[in-house]
């Protein structure tokens, strides 16, 4: 499969889990996707394929941004590095949904910043601190 359709398919697959939780949390297909990261993991079975078939040439060298950029010249790596993306951000917002659930944050509040992390991961995690922070006067915790 060439790139331009590698990436149109990741990027609708990660589209249709950020649609599922930022429209529908609470459906037991969202929860079911949610607590298996099941779409993350389909995403890194596209990413270990790509890598496998279209990298070549040892351990890349991340030392600087110039090497990091001639990794990024290949099409494939390039797509690599979106899914990279796609796949961390996903699990992100899995964790964003599931802690705003656990803690019964109102959905209202918390679509916006599932929609910043879709958008702009980091500041997305900000959002979510913050909101949390304001909530329940406590720091997020990896753990329930």
């Amino acid at each position: 499969m060439d790139s331009n359709t590698l990436f149109d398919l990741a990027s609708a697959i990660a589209a249709s889990a950020w649609a599922l939780m930022i429209f529908t949390p609470k459906w037991k297909y969202t929860q079911r996707a949610i607590q298996t990261m099941a779409v993350p993991a389909v995403l890194s079975i596209f990413y270990l394929g790509i890598v496998i078939t279209h990298f070549s040439g040892g351990l890349p060298d991340f030392s600087s941004l110039e090497e990091i950029r001639a990794l990024f010249s290949n099409d494939y790596m390039l797509l690599a590095g979106w899914i990279h993306y796609l796949s961390f951000d996903l699990v992100l917002g899995s964790w964003i949904l599931a802690r705003s659930q656990a803690q019964n944050f109102s959905h209202w509040l918390v679509a916006p910043v599932l929609l910043l992390t879709f958008i702009m991961g980091p500041v997305g995690l900000l959002a979510f601190f913050t909101l949390h922070y304001l909530k329940v006067r406590k720091w997020p915790l990896l753990t329930k």
